[in-house]
């Protein structure tokens, strides 16, 4: 037994010593990143004078410190791999300052030990023309481009048939949570709303527990739950889930049931966000799927709506 003691402590040792290395050694590329981007930075690309005695190839420190707002010292502190522990906005106004492009940006984060970049991408922002193609390309499979707090990027016209309450709120409103948990219920798109909006949330807050301190998805979470009291119930038993493929059903603006497996796929031209298929699970929900898409893509989201047995305006669910 004290063998098995002795060789415990000195794993935990030897555990603790490689965190601290390594914790070191992340310090120590942080300040070399910084160092070379910064002289990498020309005083005109900053917009200040080069003057005539001049020695340091880009930038100086106490340049790099007052373009961004913070501290010569701070600053000089952060270059050395000093202990210090740097916030989403320092962050942010130093890579201005250096002309960071998107993958230094995460780069600097990553060192800085943040959980995660602020997303720059949002419903309502134009989307590369490309995604729109191949999205249109799976028709008459639904696809949608989602970001992991929900917004949508991007859907094709069977997303829409499947959920064309969604497809008529105004670009910059378009978020999967926030309009499951608004709609009326005669317009809801899930069967299984409950276990389907829990499993949603339970995976937003796997998310967010990567992204601490992020106030992009502090001041969301926020938001949603001063706003909703059921998401703020759900939102608090901390229940947590990875992104998966799964079975989920839709309500057709008839009130027919359309049986689909979605899948998620990552975009690596747009990280932090998905792309997810909704393939037919029977053949039933094939045809269902098939006839529906084509009404929407003749009368559009509005009109499908109002002629709806389901939707239309008595809003009454057919007896099956």
């Amino acid at each position: 037994m004290p063998d098995d003691i002795d060789a415990a402590n000195g794993a935990a040792k030897g555990a603790a010593g490689g965190s601290a290395g390594g914790e070191a050694q992340r310090r120590s590329e942080l300040g070399a990143f910084l160092r070379l981007r910064r002289e990498r930075t020309t005083p005109e690309d900053a917009g200040i004078s080069r003057g005539t005695r001049r020695r340091t190839p880009g930038l100086r420190r106490e340049e790099v410190a007052q373009l961004s707002g913070i501290g010569v010292a701070w600053y000089t502190w952060l270059e050395q791999g000093r202990r210090i522990n740097p916030s989403v906005q320092v962050l942010d106004a130093i890579a201005r300052t250096l002309r960071l492009d998107r993958t230094e940006r995460d780069h600097l984060y990553r060192l800085a030990d943040i959980p995660s970049v602020p997303l720059d991408v949002s419903a309502g922002q134009p989307q590369p023309p490309e995604h729109q193609t191949i999205l249109d390309a799976l028709i008459p499979l639904p696809a949608t481009i989602v970001t992991a707090r929900y917004d949508v990027l991007a859907f094709n016209d069977a997303y829409g048939a499947l959920d064309p309450g969604l497809a008529l709120l105004p670009a910059a409103d378009r978020n999967v949570l926030w309009h499951l948990f608004t709609a009326e219920e005669h317009m809801q798109p899930l069967v299984e709303w409950e276990r389907e909006v829990s499993f949603m949330v339970a995976q937003l807050r796997a998310e967010s527990g990567r992204r601490l301190g992020d106030p992009h998805w502090t001041g969301f979470i926020r938001k949603f739950s001063e706003a909703n009291g059921r998401f703020a119930e759900i939102w608090a038993r901390h229940e947590v889930a990875s992104s998966v493929t799964r079975r989920k059903s839709f309500w057709t603006v008839d009130g027919d049931e359309i049986s689909v497996i979605a899948t998620g796929l990552a975009m690596a031209s747009a990280p932090d966000t998905k792309m997810w298929i909704y393939t037919p699970d029977d053949a039933p929900s094939q045809r269902l799927l098939g006839e529906l898409v084509g009404r929407y893509q003749e009368l559009g989201p509005a009109e499908l709506l109002r002629q709806g047995s389901r939707t239309g305006r008595d809003g009454r669910r057919p007896a099956h």
